[in-house]
């Protein structure tokens, strides 16, 4: 582990390569796992106000989740998400001609309908956090979807923290990043010169 500041960042985040490969995977990261992407309280405020501006990109079975239970749910760990359909698809999801998944909220941001980009923890991924009551731990998650992105980051020389500089600095800010790439930059440079 390599601390900046109050947060404790994993050696997988600074060792392994990882580029999102959506031609490869189609953003099945959005659609796989048990539950909802994790959001705090104030992004379950702002899913719920910028819900208009996304509602014609989700699917109808997305909009029968809401309309029952709302965009987000606390589930079995506590832990407030948002909903998802039939056990995965999160309630966010829309899709492209080509079968790939986009996050409706983003599509939304990037044709300027809202000023919210997504929820902190879906634009780390595939990075999770866990605040404990004096630290944060950063850890990479990996399973098999996110093989094409390995394989990616590894031909493009991009390794996990460099690839996800924009939503480090969103949730971290510019100066703990910058610190970050110091210390990644000298524990690579000792790493590599074993």
């Amino acid at each position: 582990m390599l601390q900046i500041g109050n947060v404790l960042v994993s050696l997988d985040v600074v060792e392994r390569f990882f580029c999102c490969d959506l031609e490869k995977c189609l953003g099945e990261c959005c659609i796989e796992g048990d539950a909802g992407a994790p959001v705090t309280e104030e992004e379950y405020r702002r899913l719920k106000e910028i819900l208009p501006e996304v509602w014609n990109d989700i699917l109808p079975e997305a909009k029968t989740v809401i309309e029952e239970q709302g965009v987000g749910y606390v589930d079995e760990d506590g832990d407030l998400v948002t909903s998802i359909v039939d056990g995965k698809n999160c309630v966010f999801t829309c899709y492209g001609s080509n079968g790939m998944c986009y996050c409706a909220i983003e599509k939304a941001y990037r044709e300027g309908r809202t000023d919210f980009y997504k929820p902190v923890s879906c634009h780390l991924y595939p990075l999770r956090l866990t605040e404990y009551n004096d630290f944060t731990a950063v850890n990479y998650h990996r399973w098999k979807i996110c093989k094409a992105a390995e394989v990616l980051g590894r031909k493009e020389g991009i390794r996990v923290y460099q690839f996800l500089e924009a939503p480090l600095v969103r949730r971290f800010g510019r100066e703990w990043y910058d610190e970050l790439c110091r210390v990644c930059e000298a524990y690579l440079s000792e790493y590599e010169g074993r």
